[in-house]
């Protein structure tokens, strides 16, 4: 059945489930069914609406949650923690689109925005004719006499509500370097990361926060947890982190799957295509949880014949019932 949904998402636009919904709610309305209970034929009405919506669900704007922190913060909030928060965004609609922290860009858009964004601060300060060196250049990196890397990424699976093998939340967790004569030096910087749909483009879906490295140390890593929500189809994923110093436009560091398997076709999709499946059984009490939306309906048309039925005997058998009183 989830397969079956995914499949009709996947193919039905908005136009046409509106369509749909016009006829058969004119076929709801037929001489047939208004002999049956206002109240059922409202909710069966309702019913139908709303399985067309979430079915055409996935055709709208990208949309997902993050939540990202050093694992050397003091506050170092537990991945159990970074979920629940994570879920309290999802009812409040406080996505990563709507704070600037995923941007419906490529990777190419990304560092041509940054590149644009550097010329334009320092013509800005040549123009106050400022003597001072701009804060924000384009030179590659402020230490000049070191390397930064990432010495290790890699990511976790954590959540698929539907158990068909592909995920709704997962994270990413890297380790940048700061590599120089002295060890304790260290830097500012943040992340820009990309997701590639089956070998297609890099599309960016989240921008760290600022955070700080030290030297080679392995205690600064940093983890991101992210619930894709909307408009993500359900297909293997590659990740691409891009690392920056704060201030500067050139990326000076990037880790992929191309470096490690880790980072490689995760089996990724968006909750919108994840529906949790809840199964009863007659012989046993039922499991928690709500009812599906098509054992709905299916208990409704059940409701709606056994009551036509009744109404079509009550008709046949009146006249005999007359006579015998």
């Amino acid at each position: 059945m989830n397969n079956l949904l995914k499949q009709l998402s996947s193919r039905v636009t908005l136009n046409k489930a509106v369509k749909v919904t016009s006829h058969l709610s004119s076929k709801l309305t037929s001489p047939v069914t208004s002999r049956l209970s206002p109240i059922l034929v409202t909710s069966l009405q309702l019913s139908l609406m709303l399985t067309l919506l979430l079915m055409t669900l996935p055709s709208f704007a990208e949309q997902s949650y993050s939540i990202g922190q050093s694992t050397s913060a003091s506050n170092k909030q537990s991945a159990e923690q970074l979920r629940q928060a994570i879920k309290h965004r999802v009812i409040l609609g406080d996505s990563d689109q709507a704070q600037n922290k995923a941007l419906a860009s490529t990777r190419d858009e990304v560092i041509k925005q940054k590149n644009q964004q550097v010329h334009k601060n320092i013509s800005a300060r040549l123009f106050k004719k400022m003597a001072e060196t701009p804060k924000v250049n384009n030179t590659s990196r402020s230490f000049s006499d070191g390397t930064f890397v990432i010495y290790e990424g890699y990511a976790q699976l954590i959540a698929d509500l539907d158990l068909d093998g592909y995920y709704q939340t997962f994270s990413v967790t890297f380790d940048a370097d700061l590599i120089t004569y002295n060890p304790y030096d260290k830097a500012v910087v943040y992340a820009e990361l990309y997701l590639s749909e089956n070998g297609g483009p890099w599309q960016h879906y989240y921008t760290t926060d600022s955070f700080v490295i030290q030297g080679e140390s392995s205690e600064d890593a940093f983890e991101v947890y992210s619930t894709l929500s909307q408009g993500f189809n359900p297909n293997h994923y590659d990740v691409l982190i891009d690392l920056y110093e704060v201030g500067y436009a050139n990326i000076i560091a990037s880790y992929s799957s191309d470096d490690s398997n880790s980072l490689y076709a995760l089996p990724l999709e968006s909750s919108d295509y994840d529906i949790e499946y809840v199964e009863y059984y007659q012989e046993t009490h039922s499991h928690g949880g709500s009812a599906s939306l098509t054992g709905m309906m299916i208990l409704m048309m059940i409701l709606a014949m056994r009551q036509l039925s009744a109404q079509r005997k009550c008709c046949r058998y009146w006249p005999i019932r007359r006579l015998m009183t």
